[in-house]
């Protein structure tokens, strides 16, 4: 098969706030942090941009088309807006210059996007670099339908978000870009995180022939487990509350049990499970009637324990916690520190809440329950329960089915990452789901799937470690090259500089320091086996 010349993009996570719900991250990729040569294929359009107004599709009950003048970031492209039945809002845009690949993003938290807003990272990227591009809010406008409200209208809204969107709206581009160049696509990419890293593995496991390379970053894969386990937290933390100060002090003394544990002293946690930091045995107990900024109280300790242990149901372990690390602190603006838990899991002000417990009500109360239950209180959750309460949703939504072969007999290649440090998704559900693809599909997964797990990074970014990366210029050598991702080489930029690289290694490999030179060189360190 013939290799096109194509892009490098550079993951720049940035944390942006999904219409849908303040708790989720979109990754998207920068064009002007390109590292390498690329040229635009010469594939021009075949007809006008105002005749893609009269295309015909399945399912298509509205479409509009007008050229986009260039800006300073953007090049001129065709837009290409309209609504697929019942109420799924798509737009696709297509360069003048193509280079005969499609790239599709996903959204964050609920979804419901705003369409019509005039800039976007992953539009410009993508139109830059010569791509089709393409996204949907998945059939609900968040600003009307607030958080899972948007089911009471229709049903079948909650199957447009929980999968069907994605894919309707990838083969209705796919056909637009057809048409405009006469020509079909070679390459289709899938690029996204949280809840859009959910929608990626959902397309590799339900509509395998979607897309030829997925990047799913921090992955949403089970929804209704994550929507229990911020419940849990939710309730230990209003019945023991810690407060941000008491926050900074768990997370130096975390910080100070853990860096080393790996062998270097580097301010990051590499793998958390190696640690076994307990809040009632490591950070100081308060004097019995006491309860300052400088020590935990029983019932503090206690409940972080089950932030960090994740629910049990019937005596037994039902979803991952959080991982220690994740409450490390941050710069923040004006270089205020703050916990990376602040307004993730803790709220930041009594009577708040916290990001995580915002967006698992919204999911319980309309999409879990049957019928939905607005005024639910899900602090009544019956845990022992809850295996059966979340059954119906969990077989539409979550993305944990591990039987990819079909994927893999298309030719498809799949690359997952995950923040170790992730205050918002657990990452222990994307480990397990990638341990589990791994014993359904054999050995050989790596062949076609690989996990990269990285130290200190938050949610989609952010966080005390190097946390960009590219992941998408490595799917696409797998694509299309056949050259497997043997690392992925993640930085830290600080004030617009890189202050530190590391490699990242295939999971279940770690980077470990060879000895001699900077540790804040990605060259110094090699992908070994862990020990």
């Amino acid at each position: 098969m013939e290799c096109r010349p194509y892009m490098r993009i550079l993951i720049a996570f940035a944390v942006i706030v999904a219409s849908a719900s303040p708790a989720l991250a979109q990754a998207f990729a920068n064009a002007k942090s390109s590292v390498a040569n690329y040229s635009v294929a010469d594939s021009a359009p075949k007809k006008t941009c105002e005749s893609l107004s009269t295309f015909k599709g399945k399912d298509i009950v509205a479409i509009q088309a007008r050229v986009v003048p260039a800006t300073a970031d953007t090049p001129q492209h065709c837009r290409v807006v309209g609504t697929i039945s019942p109420e799924v809002a798509f737009e696709i845009n297509l360069p003048d210059r193509w280079n005969q690949r499609f790239y599709m993003t996903g959204n964050g938290g609920l979804a419901g996007d705003a369409l019509d807003g005039p800039t976007n990272p992953d539009r410009t990227s993508a139109l830059t670099n010569g791509f089709v591009m393409a996204r949907t809010n998945t059939g609900h406008d968040a600003r009307k339908e607030p958080s899972g409200s948007f089911i009471l209208s229709n049903p079948q809204k909650a199957i447009d978000y929980a999968y069907r969107a994605v894919h309707v709206t990838a083969e209705t581009a796919k056909a637009v870009a057809t048409d405009y160049y006469s020509q079909p696509i070679k390459f289709s990419y899938w690029n996204s995180c949280s809840n859009g890293g959910r929608q990626g593995l959902l397309e590799a496991q339900r509509f395998p022939d979607d897309f030829d390379g997925i990047v799913a970053n921090a992955p949403w894969v089970d929804q209704t487990g994550f929507t229990i386990g911020a419940i849990w937290n939710q309730k230990a933390l209003s019945e023991a509350p810690v407060s941000l100060d008491k926050m900074k002090l768990v997370a130096d003394k975390a910080m100070a049990k853990c860096d080393e544990v790996d062998g270097l002293k580097d301010g990051l946690i590499d793998d958390p499970r190696k640690c076994s930091f307990d809040p009632v045995r490591d950070v100081p107990a308060c004097q019995a009637g006491a309860d300052t900024a400088d020590c935990l109280t029983p019932a503090q300790a206690a409940a972080l324990n089950k932030v960090y242990g994740g629910p049990v149901s019937n005596g037994k372990p039902f979803f991952p916690g959080f991982m220690v690390g994740s409450e490390a602190l941050n710069a923040g603006p004006n270089g205020v520190t703050a916990t990376g838990w602040a307004n993730a899991i803790v709220a930041a002000q009594p009577g708040a809440k916290p990001a995580d417990f915002n967006l698992a009500e919204g999911v319980m109360r309309y999409l879990v329950l049957d019928p939905p239950q607005p005024e639910y209180d899900t602090m009544k959750l019956d845990y022992d329960h809850a295996a059966k309460t979340v059954e119906r949703w969990s077989k539409l939504a979550d993305a944990k089915e591990t039987d990819l072969s079909k994927f893999r007999k298309s030719g498809g290649k799949l690359i997952m990452t995950y923040g170790w440090a992730d205050q918002i998704l657990q990452p222990l559900m994307g480990v397990k789901y990638y341990e589990n693809v791994v014993a359904k599909n054999g050995k050989d997964t790596t062949e076609f799937v690989r996990l990269f797990m990285v130290p200190g990074m938050a949610h989609c970014g952010g966080g005390v470690g190097p946390d960009r990366n590219d992941a998408v210029t490595a799917v696409i050598d797998w694509v299309e090259k056949g050259t497997a991702p043997e690392q992925l080489i993640a930085s830290k930029v600080t004030d617009g500089k890189v202050v530190r690289t590391r490699p990242l290694c295939p999971y279940p490999q770690v980077a470990r320091y060879k000895g001699q030179g900077s540790i804040d060189e990605a060259a110094n360190f090699s992908c070994v086996a862990p020990r």
